[in-house]
C-alpha cells in the first residue's frame, strides 16, 4: 500500500471519529424518542393520535403549526413542570422530560411538532 493511500485512509478515519464527537451526531430515532417519552411518563397522559388526560401529540402539532416561538413554548412545557389543565378540567403539575440533554430535548420537541 502506498504512503499516499495510507495517509488518505488515516485522514478519512480521523474525520469520521471527529464527526462522531460532534453534537447531534447521535440523533434520537423514533424508537428512542418513544422510549424517552415512556420513561418520562409522558405516555400516561399523551398518545400520538388520541387524546388521553392530555392532548394527542398530533393535536399539539396541529394547534401550534406556524406559531412563533412554538419550540421555545414546548421546550418550557416539557422541562419546567408548569401547571396544566387536563381534559377533565382538573389541574396538575406537568411532568418533566427525564433528560437534561439539550439536543435530546430539541429532538423530542421537533418530533412532537412533526406528528
Amino acid at each position: 500500500m502506498s504512503t499516499t493511500v495510507l495517509r488518505s485512509l488515516v485522514a478519512g478515519l480521523g474525520a469520521g471519529v471527529l464527526m462522531l464527537g460532534t453534537p447531534g451526531a447521535f440523533a434520537l430515532d423514533d424508537a428512542a424518542i418513544k422510549a424517552l417519552l415512556k420513561k418520562s411518563e409522558c405516555t400516561k397522559c399523551h398518545a400520538i393520535d388520541k387524546d388521553k388526560k392530555g392532548p394527542a401529540y398530533k393535536k399539539v402539532a396541529a394547534d401550534n403549526k406556524g406559531k412563533p416561538d412554538v419550540e421555545a413554548k414546548l421546550t418550557k412545557s416539557i422541562t419546567t413542570s408548569p401547571k396544566v389543565k387536563l381534559s377533565d378540567g382538573t389541574e396538575e403539575e406537568h411532568k418533566r422530560l427525564d433528560t437534561k440533554d439539550a439536543q435530546q430535548i430539541k429532538e423530542v420537541v421537533q418530533w412532537i411538532l412533526a406528528q
